[in-house]
């Protein structure tokens, strides 16, 4: 490591936890962000200040003005841009040393399979169903860790499946029923703090998964109500009729 790398991330080298070695670890790291909104503003930014290695950032959309409110890593001279590009420009400012990989396109199965497959924590910042779902199928296919938030008026909740434990629960054993989409902020509203808490928080578990370090909430859904300032923490049982993940119990 260079000594300007020493520097830059001396104050989370200080940590015991981290210290050069886990930061080397994080520069050797590959990360896939999916959505470059309202929690993948914060997940992107700190997953670059933070030095993983390589950040793959896909989103079809452009920015607009009503996003600026909370996507932070947006700004007003990116309006018409790729969201895409407006975030590589941004981490390119805050981290040139990071890899950034460009995905304007929709979600396709073989692009979601191949990015999955190289990656090695995936943070599913997307907002609808559909998407969340095939996510979370691709994810358990290559047994990649997978951290899931959401965010809409002002509550929100984040998850971490980890598919390398036979047993554990995934994305649709907690949402077992592929129904219409629920709210979206676009419809509903949304306050712009709420998703910087918790896409910081879905940063937070990435890292923690990609150092080896501490206890994620795997398993766990963590609930967080910002009108009463409540946290609240929830089991995620494993359901043994999962079309995705009870069906390969067997094989892992």
């Amino acid at each position: 490591m260079q000594d300007e790398q020493l520097l830059r991330y001396s104050r989370q080298i200080f940590l015991p936890e981290i210290d050069v070695a886990g930061q080397q670890r994080l520069l050797d790291s590959r990360a896939f962000i999916l959505g470059l909104g309202g929690l993948g503003s914060p997940v992107a930014m700190y997953l670059a200040t933070s030095g993983v290695g390589t950040l793959a950032l896909a989103d079809f959309d452009e920015v607009d003005l009503s996003n600026l409110q909370r996507q932070i890593v947006h700004g007003t001279s990116d309006i018409g841009l790729q969201k895409t590009a407006s975030a590589a420009k941004r981490l390119d400012e805050l981290n040139p040393e990071v890899a950034v990989l460009e995905l304007p396109q929709k979600l396709d199965e073989s692009v979601l399979q191949e990015q999955v497959s190289k990656a090695d924590v995936v943070i599913d910042c997307s907002d609808n169903f559909e998407s969340r779902f095939m996510i979370n199928r691709v994810c358990q296919q290559h047994r990649t860790p997978l951290v899931s938030g959401a965010a809409v008026g002002f509550g929100g909740q984040l998850a971490v499946f980890d598919f390398a434990n036979s047993a554990a629960p995934c994305y649709q054993c907690l949402y077992p029923a592929q129904g219409p989409d629920g709210d979206h902020c676009a419809d509903t509203g949304v306050v712009g703090p709420l998703v910087g808490v918790i896409g910081s928080l879905q940063a937070l578990e990435a890292l923690k998964i990609l150092l080896g370090i501490g206890q994620t909430l795997a398993a766990r859904l963590l609930l967080f109500d910002a009108l009463e300032t409540r946290w609240h923490t929830v089991s995620i049982p494993a359901d043994p009729a999962c079309p995705i993940c009870a069906q390969h119990t067997d094989d892992k």
